[in-house]
């Protein structure tokens, strides 16, 4: 029994200095409910207009191949690029678009580049936040990771003030790129940043599509015509981004307070887990509920380490463990996915045990048929 308690007291004391490396310091005043009792309300207490996901930034250590990795996986061409051929001596980015989703893979270039040339790293960046060092850092502790969830919002310089002044961790104070773009960022939770996107000044163009600089961020060119996949498996926009972390109150009331989200939902691990392991799991949303945040924890006591935890151990801290991908046809997205999987593209998971398909009616309601639950199987 006392070895419990200490045990216990150690997996708190460790929770607690993990939260605040993470920089995440808010007074938690926060009680899950979990599904069942939770009653969802939309407030529309945002503090700031939010429009929409804007684009997700993966860094690593080799752009090149990351982002050509995930467009033969994803079925998601390479648009746009801002690298040496563009004059960025800094840092190597492409840009991957389906619909309405885009992501951002980028890798630093040796800052001596640069300076061979006389320049300053952040004279020909087109992410005006990125950093060699954080970037280095971020790479060999993560690996391949989000480092940025960026919002479209209607004022970047208004989002980040409002947010600073309500208790978010300023990251990158706003900075207006070539006086059409703002670009600013408040820490989320682990080495990620939540970016806020706002445009002034749009530049009228009849072919606005082939002109990334127009569309994205300035500094982005248009990829070469037959230099990417010609792929589309129908994916077209982020559903939600979630995020792993050591304690669930002290984020949630972090986020809460600078954003004004409300709670979209509740999880706990009655609710999703079960006697092998479990997380406790809220989900906030804006006003008009395009973008969806989910923030997980880990459950302790059940026979195994929870999922969670082991994320947690493996990414060495918080960060962002999966993101919900939205298709116009699932069932042709996963057989399309399922073809590159073995050259070159992404491994699917183990099929889950026979109970699951047949639990899964009850689950899904009338959002599957027969036919379409015994494809899944």
């Amino acid at each position: 029994m006392e070895k419990d308690v200490e045990k216990a007291r150690a997996l708190t004391e460790a929770t607690a200095t993990a939260a605040a490396a993470d920089g995440i310091t808010a007074e938690s005043e926060f009680t899950l409910k979990g599904f069942r009792n939770f009653v969802r309300t939309n407030p529309k207490s945002d503090r700031f207009k939010v429009k929409w996901f804007h684009h997700v930034e993966f860094w690593c250590t080799d752009a090149t191949n990351a982002a050509k990795r995930f467009s033969w996986g994803l079925g998601m061409p390479i648009v746009a690029k801002s690298d040496l051929s563009t004059g960025n001596m800094t840092h190597a980015s492409y840009l991957l678009r389906s619909g309405q989703l885009c992501f951002l893979l980028t890798a630093p270039y040796s800052p001596y580049i640069a300076a061979a040339a006389n320049l300053s790293p952040e004279s020909t960046a087109s992410i005006p936040s990125f950093d060699h060092s954080a970037c280095r850092a971020f790479a060999g502790r993560h690996g391949l990771g989000v480092r940025a969830i960026a919002l479209e919002v209607e004022d970047a310089e208004i989002a980040f003030r409002t947010s600073v002044a309500h208790g978010a961790k300023h990251s990158c104070p706003p900075i207006v790129l070539e006086n059409r773009a703002v670009v600013s960022e408040v820490h989320l939770y682990g080495d990620v940043v939540l970016r806020y996107i706002s445009y002034k000044n749009p530049v009228p163009s009849d072919d606005g599509e082939n002109k990334p600089d127009v569309w994205f961020l300035p500094k982005f060119e248009a990829m070469e015509e037959n230099s990417s996949y010609s792929l589309d498996f129908g994916i077209r926009k982020l559903d939600h981004a979630v995020g792993n972390l050591t304690e669930l109150g002290p984020a949630v009331s972090y986020l809460k307070g600078f954003t004004g989200f409300h709670e979209f939902a509740e999880f706990t691990a009655e609710d999703v887990g079960t006697s092998e392991s479990g997380l406790n799991s809220v989900v906030l949303a804006n006003n008009e509920e395009t973008v969806l945040l989910p923030l997980n924890e880990p459950v302790y006591g059940t026979k195994r380490k929870s999922q969670i935890q082991t994320y947690l151990e493996h990414n060495e801290g918080a960060g962002v463990q999966h993101l919900a991908l939205m298709s116009e046809d699932i069932f042709r997205t996963l057989r399309e996915m399922r073809k590159q999987s073995g050259g070159g593209g992404f491994e699917f998971m183990p099929t889950p045990p026979p109970t699951y398909y047949k639990n899964l009616k009850s689950r899904a309601g009338d959002v599957l048929t027969d036919e379409q639950i015994k494809e899944c199987e």
